[in-house]
């Protein structure tokens, strides 16, 4: 909030001590307009960095749903395109009935007096950059994911968020599902055993997944800051594929690890309570859509969770993906011994458990989950958030806006899960790359292969 803000605060607080009507009505204002005002004084105004297809069609429509209730507003939008900033302030203010200021850079939109967060929806590689930008400006921030694709960045941007004390939440929007919630009370209860293994599919058949064509076509590098655009990555010639396709291209965005893999890899640490990976392999390449992208079309990754001192007590997780075939779609499978949770049909079963013949082998005995619905859990669970059914990414934008409004930093996906998918995406990135295991250097908060550590 600005200080102007908190000042009016103050004094309505004070006003309502020792009789709000008589201090209204000294202002020449009667006491039945006091709601009113409040309303008008304590209202958050949010900026749009980005407007993006992510905040258009997804962030928007959420922050619309929620604004009225909880007092929101959006002021400004800056983006550097000037295509999507008359977008954005037409569709913005066709939709809040008031005008909205456009920004050509972020210098613009933090000069705005009565700006008090911001909605971060840039690409890939700009989010912990912009973050950091965002709360050094002292603005709450909700930020899509991948929080950062470099550890530098990601080092850069704990730093500054928990410096600044704001209130902060990553895009990875399981956090706030009600099924999620409580497949993660499941496993932290110990009712799930310890967990041996985890696999993780994305696939799609999709070629023009992240491809732009037809506007690769119409836009010009006069129409585009490009140099800033390229904010912490080295200097390159304009090219409107990498400016509007960056999901294809490395260094401006890891890909399917930083898309996709940031999603389900964030429940691993949710729900064990782990911060990364002790070590990755991967591979994959460009095995369909060889259309000039440099990012694979087709990756699984290996990685070693566990205690870092306890190297004989942990688990596996297989990640795949692939864009040409969609068969087997989109999966998280947790496996104990007991069982599994399959998060794509919300259930949790003794499939694959130790059944009574086996065990008697041994002189064991059995070790059955039960067969139970997280849907029907789901309803009983506190999120903190008003689910809305199944529609995570209005929970998770709402959960954020209730943080705020109450300045509780205490957002269902905080920085420090941000910085946790952001080295799990960078140790899978620099195993696909090199060719080598990855592992952690706890000292120095460095991804390290061959010895060194992995940069740019």
């Amino acid at each position: 909030m600005t200080e102007a803000k908190k000042n009016r605060r103050e004094f309505l607080k004070l006003s309502m001590m020792g009789g709000a009507g008589v201090a209204l009505s000294a202002m020449g204002m009667p006491a039945s307009s006091y709601a009113r005002i409040i309303g008008a004084n304590d209202r958050v105004n949010v900026g749009v960095v980005g407007y993006s297809d992510r905040f258009r069609q997804a962030l928007m429509p959420c922050f619309l749903k929620n604004h009225k209730e909880l007092n929101f507003d959006i002021i400004a939008v800056s983006d550097i395109w000037n295509r999507r900033r008359e977008e954005g302030k037409a569709a913005l203010e066709s939709k809040l009935g008031h005008s909205v200021q456009t920004c050509v850079n972020n210098d613009e939109l933090y000069k705005i007096k009565d700006l008090d967060a911001v909605m971060i929806a840039t690409a890939d590689f700009q989010h912990a950059f912009h973050t950091i930008e965002a709360v050094k400006n002292k603005k709450d921030v909700y930020c899509e994911k991948p929080f950062a694709e470099t550890m530098e960045d990601a080092r850069n941007a704990l730093k500054a968020v928990k410096e600044s004390k704001k209130v902060f939440q990553v895009g990875t929007q399981r956090r706030s599902g009600a099924s999620y919630h409580a497949a993660a009370n499941f496993i932290k209860e110990g009712k799930f055993g310890p967990i041996t293994m985890v696999e993780m599919t994305w696939n799609v058949n999709q070629p023009g997944r992240w491809r732009r064509p037809e506007l690769t076509k119409s836009i010009k590098e006069s129409d585009v800051d490009w140099n800033r655009f390229l904010c912490s990555r080295p200097k390159d010639s304009w090219d409107p594929r990498k400016y509007l396709e960056f999901r294809l291209f490395w260094p401006y965005s890891s890909g399917i690890f930083g898309q996709w893999m940031t999603h389900q890899i964030d429940t691993v640490h949710w729900f064990t309570g782990l911060q990364h990976p002790r070590s990755a392999v991967a591979n994959g390449g460009i095995y369909q859509w060889k259309d000039g992208r440099s990012n694979a079309d087709t990756l699984t990754a290996v990685f070693d969770y566990g205690p870092q001192n306890d190297p004989k007590n942990g688990f596996q997780v297989v990640y795949s993906s692939r864009f040409h075939n969609s068969a087997g779609g989109t999966k998280e499978l947790y496996y104990s011994n007991g069982g599994m949770i399959d998060m794509s049909t919300n259930k949790i079963s003794p499939t694959g458990g130790l059944r009574e013949k086996e065990a008697a082998e041994m002189g064991m005995k059995a070790n059955l989950l039960p067969s139970m619905d997280l849907s029907s859990v789901a309803a009983s669970v506190e999120t903190g958030a008003n689910t809305g059914g199944d529609d995570t990414t209005d929970a998770h934008v709402r959960n954020w806006m209730e943080c705020v409004r109450k300045q509780d930093v205490k957002t269902n996906a905080p920085i420090e899960a941000a910085y946790s998918h952001s080295i799990a995406l960078i140790m899978g990135t620099a195993a696909y790359r090199t060719g080598m295991k990855a592992t952690f250097d706890e000292a120095k908060q460095d991804v390290i292969v061959g010895g060194k550590v992995f940069t740019l």
